[in-house]
């Protein structure tokens, strides 16, 4: 934001407050500062100073919730305003006629900000509680408490006031209610594109389609409606949507599916050295597979373990094979892998010269590894070994698959297996088995990718019908926004720690293979109020979702992702072969619906647009035909 060359006043200040802009990685040092309100020539803000001295520390011993903040003793930037010409944190200003929404978490402790554009600000409050905060924001701005979430609090302007009095608090249809709601529905039955809320097409449905069984006169059930201020949260039947003349005829759909309370899910503790041990016997064969699969999808690993137990996980050895046949394993894939690495070494650069693909594959790999979480402290500093390893491991897989050959991406899956396995044959090999889950992610055809758009799509159209029916109003039916989730399974969105104990659970394939579409579901299950009472569109969709990296909770999605799955299996006869099939259940009619997703925001694209569809950038960017520009939006791959 711009820098006024006038002096604010401040109307109040809350101090001991930590701001955390979009984007802003783990590792990354928070300073402490004051969270202000300040008033301006060109209007109030929320305006939040650093204190340069201060460094957040002791904030991780004094609560649990405070481990998203390091407490290393160098200074860094805040992403969003970047620092000065020496090196100090700036001061972050939000307009309050650019203040969406904003959220409580963590009991009081965190105050989220949501823009209109759909940045977002997380502020942490060490010496006060956030809602102090909201108290002083009420004698300057008005907002209203969402009625879907409670933490959750709406900017409203003048005009949204207005209409929020005029049905919520004046209850204007409690008297003579039959000449009130039938002369509205009048008026909209005649001239519909005059109304412009989406609230009054609810009435619209209500009116046009109602249950003729109902003992309810329609005109108390559409004034009921109205007295609840057109809320986007009344229970309405899915619709399907056909062009008529003049105007679209909505009809009632016979495919709406209604689901039972979602079941609460709690974790539980991770893999244990003893209940490992436990499961081999003399001869070091694993006896049961499924049990150990059982105890690390609800908890993960210990850290310790990981080490052997990955290469369970990523079919490195083989569940059933004992200590003698492993050594025996290793032995020979280590020969394998030396052979594939001495094939490019070896390669001339007339060679080089001759082989476009390799060639470029090979640019590619160099500048991925170059910026490949440098931040962490296995790849940070000049000349580091490790990278040279990242590098080498990556070449080599090039030669193991070269139909495949190298995707921007694929550095990110590798970083954490090399950082933990620390041998370079053994972070192959485990490379491999995980590319054998994914590989469909980075083909040139992009057709995996656009199966698991659709099909989480097809999910929300089930589990939160109004999301998908918001999305799909808002040019975001695609999923695009998704993209990075899947393309490098969650990497970007989660810490170090997190990501390691996200990727074992995946690896388990349990309660079903495609448990990760169901977190996509849960994480939007969780931001659906945000994205739906802050109204955002396209592009505010996109940065609202990218801005999530790194704020995720795990624990709290994957309950919720597995209540999710449960929730759909108690209803498994009624649901549609499309969905079905993602939780691993065989479809109940013969022919196999088509996995694949309307990319094109036009009906009809041209036969050169199609031809195009699957080019792929020399930067590893794949393009989706007119979608192009949305793809790499939504993928976001730029490293920090």
């Amino acid at each position: 934001m711009f820098e006024p060359t006038e002096l604010g006043k401040e109307l109040c200040i809350h101090t001991g407050v930590v701001l955390r802009g979009a984007n802003t990685r783990e590792d990354e040092v928070h300073s402490s500062g004051t969270l202000n309100i300040v008033e301006y020539s060109f209007g109030k803000c929320i305006e939040w100073k650093p204190i340069e001295v201060s460094i957040v520390s002791e904030i991780q011993d004094q609560d649990p919730e405070w481990s998203l903040v390091d407490s290393h003793t160098r200074r860094t930037r805040t992403s969003s305003e970047g620092p000065d010409s020496l090196g100090r944190t700036r001061t972050v200003r939000i307009l309050f006629s650019d203040l969406k929404s904003f959220r409580i978490n963590h009991s009081g402790q965190q105050l989220i900000f949501m823009q209109k554009d759909g940045t977002t600000y997380v502020a942490f409050f060490q010496l006060s509680n956030a809602e102090s905060f909201v108290k002083s924001l009420k004698g300057f701005i008005k907002f209203i408490k969402s009625k879907m979430d409670s933490n959750m609090y709406i900017i409203v302007d003048e005009v949204s006031n207005v209409l929020n009095k005029s049905f919520a608090e004046l209850d204007l249809f409690q008297e003579n209610t039959s000449d009130y709601v039938w002369k509205f529905v009048r008026n909209l039955h005649d001239r519909p594109y005059e109304t412009t809320m989406e609230a009054f097409s609810k009435l619209a449905d209500v009116w046009i389609y109602k249950d003729t069984d109902t003992k309810r006169p329609v005109e108390e059930t559409v004034a009921d409606l109205l007295n609840r201020s057109l809320s986007i949260d009344v229970p309405l039947p899915s619709v399907s949507v056909s062009s008529g003349e003049e105007y679209e005829v909505i009809g009632v759909s016979s495919a709406s599916v209604l689901l039972p309370p979602r079941p609460p899910c709690p974790r539980g503790a991770p893999l244990t050295q003893e209940q490992w041990d436990k499961y081999k016997d003399p001869t070091g064969r694993i006896t049961n597979s499924d049990a150990i699969k059982e105890i690390i999808f609800r908890g993960g690993i210990s850290p310790s373990l990981r080490y052997e137990v990955w290469k369970f996980l990523l079919n490195y050895y083989p569940w059933n094979s004992t200590s003698i046949e492993r050594l025996e394993l290793k032995k020979k894939k280590t020969d394998e892998y030396f052979i594939m690495k001495l094939q490019w070494r070896s390669m001339t650069s007339a060679q080089e010269n001759r082989f476009a693909d390799y060639r470029d594959r090979k640019s590619l790999i160099e500048k991925d590894v170059n910026r490949t979480d440098r931040t962490h402290v296995y790849y940070s500093g000049e000349n580091n070994p490790h990278l040279a390893q990242l590098y080498d491991i990556l070449m080599t897989y090039v030669m193991y698959n070269f139909d495949l050959g190298y995707v921007q991406g694929m550095s990110d899956l590798l970083s954490p297996i090399l950082c933990l396995m620390d041998n370079e044959v053994d972070a192959f090999w485990c490379f491999v088995g995980f590319m054998n889950k994914v590989y469909t992610n980075f083909e040139m055809d992009q057709s995996g990718m656009k199966c698991q758009l659709s099909q989480i799509h097809n999910l929300l159209s089930v589990t939160e019908p109004q999301l998908a029916n918001y999305l799909d109003k808002h040019d975001s039916g695609n999923m695009f926004f998704c993209f990075r989730w899947l393309l490098v399974l969650f990497k970007r969105e989660f810490n170090a720690i997190d990501i390691m104990k996200l990727w074992e659970i995946l690896w388990t394939d349990l309660p079903c293979k495609n448990f990760h579409l169901l977190l996509c579901a849960s994480i939007l299950d969780t931001e659906k109020t945000i994205l739906m009472e802050n109204q955002y569109g396209f592009t505010e969709i996109l940065k609202h979702i990218n801005d999530l990296s790194l704020h995720i909770e795990l624990p709290w999605t994957i309950s919720k992702a597995e209540g999710i799955y449960h929730q759909l299996i108690s209803v498994a006869p009624h649901l549609p072969d499309s969905v079905r099939t993602i939780i691993g259940l065989e479809p109940l009619n013969r022919s196999p619906e088509p996995c694949e997703l309307d990319i094109s925001n036009e009906s009809s694209a041209s036969t050169t647009n199609e031809e195009n569809s699957h080019e792929q950038e020399a930067e590893g960017n794949i393009k989706f035909g007119d979608n192009e520009v949305a793809f790499e939006r939504g993928l976001s791959m730029s490293y920090t």
